[in-house]
Parts: C-alpha cells; sequence; structure tokens
C-alpha cells in the first residue's frame, strides 16, 4: 500500500489578508494569525480564498472560525444548486460559475464552476471548485476602492456576486451571436442546418438556466434583510446584481424559445429537402424507365418485332425513344422535380 502524503492547508489557499478600514494589513497571515489579529484590534475582517479545498484540510479552518459541519461538506463537495443558508452567527452562499467555451468547441459550450462564500461578522471564506472562477481580479479591484471595502465581509460577498453575476452577462452576449450565426444559417437559401448542433446549444442554454435562475431567491432575501450581517447600506448594492440577474433570465428564456422554433425550422427544411431529393429521384427513375423498357421488350429475341423489318426501324426506335425521355424531362422541369 502507498503511504499517504498529508497535503498541507497552503496549497489550497489563494490568499490570506486582513482589512482595517478598507486597507489591507502588510504581511502573510496563517488563518488563525489572521482571526486572531482582528480579534485583538476589535476591528477589520479576514478574507481567505480557498481552491477545491480537501476536507482534511478545510477541517481546520472550520474549528478556527466555527463553521457549520454542514455547511462545510457542502464546500468540500461542491455540486450544489445557488442557497443561501443561515447558521448561527454565520452565512454560507453558494453561486455557479459559468464560462461559455464556444459552439464549435468539442468540450461543453457551457462549463459552470461554483464560488461557496461563508460570512461572519469578523471574516468571510471564499471556496472556489473549477478553473474559470477566479476572484483574483474581485479582491484587487476591492482593494482599490477602500471605502467599498471598508463597508465590510458583506462588501465582499456583494463584489463576489456581481463578478459572477457579470459573468452570465457576458456568456448570454457571446450564446446570442452564436444563435444569431444559427438563425442565419437555418434560413440561408440551400444551406443544410445542423439540428443537432442546434439541440446542443439548446441543451446547454437549459444548463446555464439551472445556474443562473435559483439564484434569484437568494439575492432577493440579502436585498430584504434576510440576516444581520449584510448591513442596510451593502443592501442595495444587492438590488443592482438582482436586477442584472432578471436581465440574464429574461434572455435565456427567450434564448430557449428562440432554439426551440430553430429546432422546429431546422427540421422543417431538412424534411423539405428530403422530399425534394426523393422528387428528383423518381423523375430521374421515370426517365430512364422509358429506355430501360424499350431495350427490355426488344431484347427478348422475338421474331416478329415492329420496326425490325424497315431499314430505319432501329434509327426511328431510337429517335422515338429519345422524343419520350425528352418529354418527361420537360414535364419534370416545369413541376420543379428537376
Amino acid at each position: 500500500m502507498l503511504p499517504k502524503f498529508h497535503i498541507p492547508l497552503s496549497a489550497y489557499v489563494v490568499d490570506c489578508a486582513v482589512y482595517v478600514d478598507g486597507v489591507r494589513l502588510p504581511g502573510r497571515f496563517t488563518h488563525d494569525r489572521a482571526l486572531t489579529e482582528v480579534r485583538r484590534r476589535g476591528e477589520g475582517f479576514v478574507w481567505i480564498g480557498l481552491h477545491e479545498p480537501a476536507e482534511e484540510q478545510i477541517t481546520g479552518i472550520a474549528d478556527v472560525f466555527g463553521l457549520h459541519e454542514l455547511a462545510v461538506e457542502d464546500a468540500v463537495h461542491a455540486h450544489q444548486r445557488p442557497k443561501l443558508e443561515r447558521y448561527d452567527d454565520t452565512l454560507f452562499m453558494v453561486l455557479k460559475t459559468v464560462r461559455y467555451c464556444g459552439v464549435e468547441s468539442s468540450q461543453e459550450v457551457v462549463e459552470t464552476g461554483e464560488v461557496m462564500v461563508f460570512l461572519g461578522r469578523d471574516f468571510v471564506i471564499s471556496v472556489r471548485h473549477g478553473d474559470h472562477s477566479g476572484l483574483h481580479d474581485v479582491r484587487r479591484r476591492l482593494e482599490a476602492d477602500p471605502e467599498q471595502l471598508a463597508l465590510g465581509p458583506a462588501a465582499v460577498l456583494h463584489a463576489i456576486a456581481d463578478h459572477v453575476v457579470d459573468g452570465y452577462l457576458a456568456v448570454t452576449e457571446a450564446i446570442e451571436d452564436d444563435i444569431d450565426e444559427l438563425e442565419r444559417e437555418v434560413f440561408t437559401p440551400r444551406s443544410a442546418p445542423d439540428a443537432e448542433r442546434i439541440y446542443g446549444m439548446k441543451r446547454e442554454v437549459l444548463e446555464l438556466r439551472r445556474a443562473v435562475v435559483p439564484l434569484g431567491g437568494p439575492l432577493r432575501k440579502l436585498t430584504e434583510g434576510y440576516s444581520s450581517l449584510v448591513p442596510h447600506e451593502v443592501r442595495s448594492y444587492f438590488r443592482d446584481v438582482d436586477d442584472h440577474l432578471v436581465t440574464v433570465a429574461e434572455r435565456i428564456g427567450s434564448f430557449n424559445e428562440l432554439l426551440t422554433t430553430l429546432v422546429d425550422a431546422a427540421l422543417a427544411k431538412i424534411t423539405m429537402q428530403q422530399n425534394g431529393d426523393m422528387r428528383k429521384i423518381t423523375a430521374w427513375v421515370a426517365i430512364v424507365s422509358v429506355p430501360t423498357a424499350v431495350a427490355g421488350i426488344y431484347g427478348m429475341n422475338f421474331d416478329y418485332m415492329p420496326g425490325l423489318g424497315e431499314h430505319y426501324g432501329f434509327a426511328t426506335l431510337l429517335a422515338l425513344t429519345t422524343v419520350a425521355c425528352l418529354l418527361l424531362f420537360r414535364v419534370f422541369r416545369r413541376n420543379q422535380w428537376l
């Protein structure tokens, strides 16, 4: 049996900082030293960022910060729906992150990840799952705005939620461009629409919907004073995020309806093309059947056949056969079968 190696917590910690009056304190902190420093000062808060921690590593942080075991279990195993839960004096929020890979990608069109946030009076802990859900830009933007960061941990939660919803907006814009391209492809004459590709896009839009729509309830709770951990001056910021989320949800609803229409239109166009092909095949079979029938009759080697004794019999028969084929061709062409 191979020996088990202990992975230090630092391998999962992206950043750990102490903020006082919106300014980051210099130096490097461990999670326990950071919390001790904040409570010694009686002001400020700790912000710890984790990336896909194992259960063993996050347990140490949970013990120091008093995190509920059920929330910790959700943070480790991920695959949660967007939600907001309250455990004593701590809030636990789950947000789905999304990234658009492109309709031509061999991977999924919409790739999802998760961000879990533990919010306390003097700390905020973010746990990320997925490679595209980085919060470095969020932290840097907040550190450049001490006034906003001075509002406390709730301001960090708002910044994360705003960052995630902005990602939704970017994804819907990319999807809208690709749906416009699919629409042109379906309604362009003599094109061959890919119904499977359209259906795949519809499936990914539904995946995006499952990530976006459930977040509306948690955001509305935060705007309505669900917890005292979110002060009144921060709630208005969550209202703005909720407005953006409503916009995203409306776009997704319109995408779903449009893709349903495109699937129906593509299938109808494919059926019409198949019917046209069958008409062409039938018309050519009818034309070819004339010389085939003549050759079959005169190939039976009877002694008495019309025209056999005439000097120009063969030429006459060949001319009549050609005329019959041309007449059939003209009839089918007039009826747009050819």
